[in-house]
């Protein structure tokens, strides 16, 4: 990694303000999904095991500067507890003298979970005040939220101005992993491509379409593409200020001899979604009223017979409006496809980690990523702010 990370400073006995992710999903106060969590245990474990002090920032959710209730750190904090077996203290709030006199009375490798950054809407704002104060929290700071790392927040980026910064290693392996199969991956290169929309996912071909073999494109995104090159999707979802671009994106591919594969059959309802009636069709035989809510089967075969034989594949976004059981097997078929491949697999994180775990494979591809929006970031070439603000690794 280009930047510093904890293995290239001295840790020991230090107060560590540690920067994490744990925007994770609560109900009735208990963790719905904690990958997050555990992919950030070595780092709090080696943290621990040097004596260090550490207090735990973290946002959850979209409080806008409000304190939320159902928002708080505390049954985060109680589930951490449970995965490290060790004690997690939790306070009320993020700064001020009675968070510093409780990060104070810390003894080594003791944890202490800061309250939600987002109560604060100096956080978002990227204030260097806030990050003032949260700097006085630690001798050094440790960022492992990766998937916070496209955003300019104070306790991201402006903090970084206050202490010492290095990566956490959660925060490096993500990195590593994405930078190397978006500047040499081995080839040849497929991509997976879908969602809702095109704009986000443009960007990834014009990154990586001189270096790609085969795209598959799925999801609603397919829908603009199909349209694009004349085929009637009748009420389906489509950006139609993005037409043009996705014809640009097709020229751009047949220029540099890349094949785009796109959905042959869908899945296509008339009506609401959980209750209307639901039809596997040609994909030139939506009929009028109708609507492309997955990829079909014959699809899904498709797509898997022109990754196979790749060296690496690189998948962002669901084939489908995958939230619905009706319109998942398109984003599973290809969870199942990229845990059987004999090649290098990163998944983007998201909706697509979600089909992932849902498929029951999340063991079997070689990257899950832990971030949406910072994953998509680095597949479309561009440097992520709070790594950006970590200091530099030496030559």
């Amino acid at each position: 990694m280009r930047k510093k990370t904890i293995r290239d400073v001295d840790i020991a006995g230090k107060r560590v303000l540690l920067r994490v992710d744990y925007n994770v999903q609560v109900e009735d106060g208990f963790v719905f999904d904690d990958l997050r969590l555990r992919e950030s245990l070595p780092t709090i474990e080696l943290l621990r095991a040097a004596g260090c002090r550490i207090a735990i920032a973290s946002h959850r959710g979209r409080p806008r500067g409000e304190v939320v209730p159902e928002l708080r750190n505390g049954p985060v904090a109680q589930h951490l507890r449970g995965l490290l077996d060790a004690p997690v203290l939790a306070v009320d709030g993020c700064v001020g003298s009675d968070v510093e006199n409780a990060v104070a009375a810390l003894g080594p490798g003791e944890i202490l979970m800061l309250e939600n950054l987002r109560f604060h809407p100096e956080e978002a704002a990227n204030d260097p005040a806030f990050a003032g104060a949260l700097a006085r929290l630690g001798d050094l700071y440790v960022n492992d939220a990766f998937g916070s790392a496209h955003r300019a927040h104070a306790s991201l980026v402006a903090v970084a101005e206050h202490l010492p910064a290095v990566a956490g290693l959660l925060l490096e392996r993500e990195v590593d992993m994405l930078e190397a199969v978006t500047r040499g991956p081995e080839r040849p290169l497929g991509l997976v491509l879908g969602g809702s929309k095109i704009t986000d996912k443009v960007l990834i071909l014009e990154n990586l379409i001189e270096m790609a073999d085969v795209v598959c494109i799925g999801g609603a995104m397919a829908n603009t593409f199909l349209k694009a090159g004349g085929t009637d999707v009748a009420d389906s979802l489509v950006e139609d200020e993005r037409l043009d671009a996705a014809a640009r994106c097709m020229a751009h591919a047949a220029r540099h001899e890349v094949r785009i594969v796109l959905p042959r059959d869908v899945v296509a309802a008339f009506g609401s979604p959980y209750r209307g009636s639901v039809r596997t069709l040609p994909v030139a035989r939506v009929p009028a009223g109708w609507r492309i809510l997955d990829v079909g089967p014959a699809t899904a075969r498709a797509f898997r017979a022109s990754l196979t034989g790749m060296r690496t594949v690189i998948w962002n976004g669901p084939l489908g409006l995958f939230e619905h059981d009706r319109f998942a097997e398109g984003s599973l078929a290809m969870a199942r496809t990229l845990a059987e491949l004999d090649a290098t697999t990163v998944v983007g994180g998201g909706e697509t980690a979600a089909a992932i775990h849902r498929a029951g494979v999340s063991g079997d591809v070689t990257h899950l990523s832990t971030g949406g929006g910072a994953s998509l970031m680095l597949l479309q070439g561009r440097p992520l702010p709070a790594v950006e603000a970590l200091l530099d690794a030496e030559a």
